[in-house]
């Protein structure tokens, strides 16, 4: 399946490394030899070089990595976390965010390079960049400070993940 590449975004070829610029910046990433990359009509079309298993794994992973490299420099990506919980909150200080969710202390994310955070009210943050794979692990190790717990639902979720209750203790009747 083709990759459409949008106006504005450049892609650059170059033997086993594939490079994307965009609005939003420049993406690179290296590409195995059994994978071949062509641009032609504004669009890209990744092919294999056999029928064997491992290409065409290799080929279905090159294909959507590329186009979320693509997505990403055009429109960057977002990931919704929402904290939910009696006294937890979350406030950005400079680039930082600074959450408190039930911790003898506050926890102090601080971004990689490429990543923005954004803070809505003080129960939602946004991580946003032009990486995915960067954009969910952040996310991921932003919800690992607190996941939410199965009695109460209290933690770090993301935005409209379920989180499946337990009932709690019977108790004396």
């Amino acid at each position: 399946m083709p990759i459409p590449v949008p106006s504005g975004v450049q892609v650059d070829i170059n033997g086993d490394e594939v490079s994307v610029k965009g609005p939003r910046g420049e993406l690179k990433r290296r590409i195995p030899t059994e994978i071949r990359i062509h641009q032609e009509d504004g669009r890209l079309l990744v092919t294999r070089s056999s029928d064997q298993p491992r290409h065409r794994a290799l080929h279905g992973l090159i294909r959507s990595l590329l186009a979320n490299m693509v997505t990403g420099v055009d429109q960057g990506f977002t990931k919704t976390l929402e904290i939910q919980g009696t006294g937890y909150r979350a406030q950005k200080q400079g680039d930082k965010v600074v959450i408190q969710v039930g911790y003898s202390h506050p926890v102090e994310v601080d971004p990689p390079a490429e990543i923005n955070f954004e803070v809505e009210g003080t129960s939602r943050i946004l991580v946003q960049g032009i990486d995915r794979e960067l954009v969910g692990q952040v996310a991921a190790n932003i919800r690992e400070i607190r996941p939410p717990e199965p009695y109460k639902g209290k933690g770090i979720r993301y935005l409209g993940e379920y989180v499946r209750r337990k009932a709690g203790k019977a108790g004396k009747r």
